[in-house]
């Protein structure tokens, strides 16, 4: 039985390090190549197995040879991938991945498979969700499997997380079922309709996040840290300071940790202080998987 369930996108990433980005029709050369094992569920996934869960994922890779690589990585960090098929005649998920010397990055992705699951896929899977502690779920994959992941969670007792991300208009009745909403600055003000920035934006959203409908809501804010709320308690929990080398995956390190501990039963308040220390353990190596933290790393941030 696993304690954290995630379905999501895996993808192939694509990092192109270049001192600027390029204007509107303009080159710009002598950037540097990596790639790295991305997409926002296998992520979070290998994010929340290598922090110590039992985890599970669902997930759909192409037949175009990238897919293999991808799941049989995911497997060396602990990640059950029973669930995780090749979709034929299908590309794997691919992100592009401009970074500039600050640790900013600008991503562009072409979804492939990802967009092959289907709610059926989710009904399949249906006794794994109940059995699981946490539900994970973030927007790479079609907006009607996370709304019927979300609802076989709900129906079976199992919390659901969703990342917001990318964002999308969902329904309230989804909303509703969630606990948390995990969303960023960007994000929150997609949803709200209005500025959100820093932390005191993101204080005074939070609250209104549970307007829309979740138990409880978080809200990352970079290199400070994130502040949550559930309805009892609104507060900011900081992040440790941190040399910051590739953003990319830090916002995934953050969500896999925080369903890690609230697997694990952790208030919500601890889990956030413990996700921050992922997220700003993830911005000091390059990648997304490869900069992902281990128990060993945290702990040596604290506990």
């Amino acid at each position: 039985m696993a304690e954290v369930f995630v379905v999501g996108s895996i993808n192939q990433d694509f990092v192109l390090q270049v001192e600027r980005r390029p204007e509107p029709g303009e080159t710009v050369t002598d950037a540097r190549l990596a790639t790295h094992n991305g997409g926002k569920g296998a992520n979070q996934a290998a994010a929340a197995a290598l922090l110590g869960a039992s985890v599970i994922l669902l997930g759909r890779v192409g037949d175009d040879g990238f897919g293999g690589p991808l799941v049989r990585a995911l497997a060396e960090k602990g990640v059950e991938t029973s669930l995780v098929r090749e979709a034929s005649e299908a590309s794997t998920g691919t992100a592009f991945i401009t970074v500039t010397p600050d640790g900013e990055n600008a991503i562009t992705v072409a979804p492939g498979a990802n967009r092959s699951l289907v709610p059926d896929d989710v009904d399949a899977a249906s006794a794994q969700i109940a059995e699981a502690r946490v539900l994970v779920a973030q927007m790479e994959v079609p907006r009607a499997v996370v709304l019927r992941a979300v609802e076989v969670a709900a129906e079976s007792g199992t919390r659901a997380l969703l990342n917001l991300a990318p964002p999308f208009e969902v329904p309230r009745e989804l909303l509703e079922r969630l606990d948390p909403l995990v969303v960023n600055e960007h994000e929150a003000a997609f949803l709200l309709g209005e500025k959100v920035e820093g932390v005191e934006g993101a204080l005074a959203a939070a609250p209104r996040l549970l307007d829309l409908g979740p138990k409880s809501a978080v809200i990352t804010v970079g290199a400070a840290g994130a502040v949550f709320s559930d309805g009892a308690t609104t507060a900011h929990v900081p992040a440790p300071e941190a040399e910051v080398v590739d953003t990319t995956g830090a916002g995934d390190a953050f969500v896999g940790a925080l369903a890690a501990r609230l697997a694990r039963e952790a208030p919500l308040e601890d889990a956030v202080a413990y996700a921050a220390r992922a997220g700003a353990a993830a911005v000091t190596r390059e990648g997304a998987q490869g900069a992902l933290p281990t128990r060993e790393t945290l702990e040596a941030l604290g506990n």
